[in-house]
């Protein structure tokens, strides 16, 4: 079994899913007790937030030696918008890194899909480092075409979602987002934050959903027993 170190913390709530669901996959893979072998690094999310997403590089960079130093195979970024970072990072450190986008895209077209609507972080719907992974596997990808669209769906992941808060008002409007991405032409809707999924998934929806928490997790899992 590889050993793969998690950066963490970002937020430590998405967190929980990622332990539970690698070890679950780990276990239906080789049964009895056996869980995944892994190390954590959570970090303080409000470093990040006082650092802003742009400037944290060092923070995450922090995150992976200390992994590396503890004899991890390969590292892991428990968020969508530390991929900002993924490949300077990688660079650096001379691991592999797990990229959630890569895996995301797999995933979508595999299915079959090229439309996809994306909803993130404001960094994430608006800077290419994400985006440009989807179309490196032919799919078109749409966001929000407010900026206050994108900039509530930031506050809400921010302040509601990262601490755990499910408001239902907040889960209408999401509906209606995702709504409006459909009727521009989404095949499916990739959520694009490791929070997301905590406030809306597949149940909600006609549309095939894409949960890029569960996706990575899935790619983790079959890394660690390859």
């Amino acid at each position: 079994m590889k050993k793969i170190g998690l950066v963490g913390g970002i937020s430590w709530v998405s967190t929980l899913d990622y332990y539970k669901f690698i070890n679950e996959g780990m276990n239906a893979r080789l049964g009895g007790l056996n869980a995944a072998e892994c190390m954590i690094y959570s970090l303080n999310f409000g470093d990040i937030q006082a650092k802003s997403w742009i400037n944290s590089f060092e923070l995450l960079l922090n995150a992976c030696n200390h992994l590396k130093n503890a004899g991890t195979d390969s590292i892991v970024l428990c968020a969508n918008t530390a991929h900002l970072f993924a490949d300077e990072l990688q660079d650096n450190i001379k691991l592999p890194i797990i990229h959630i986008g890569t895996e995301t895209a797999k995933a979508i077209q595999k299915a079959g899909f090229t439309r996809a609507g994306l909803i993130g972080t404001k960094f994430t719907m608006e800077m290419d480092f994400y985006k440009k992974k989807l179309e490196e596997y032919g799919l078109e990808v749409l966001v929000p075409e407010k900026q206050e669209t994108r900039d509530y769906i930031q506050q809400t992941v921010k302040d509601e979602l990262g601490v755990g808060f499910i408001n239902p008002e907040t889960k209408a409007s999401y509906l209606s987002i995702v709504k409006d991405l459909v009727c521009r032409g989404a095949e499916c809707i990739i959520l694009g934050c490791t929070e997301i999924p905590l406030l809306i998934s597949q149940d909600d929806f006609t549309i095939p959903v894409f949960d890029t928490t569960k996706i990575h997790c899935e790619a983790i899992v079959e890394y660690m027993v390859s």
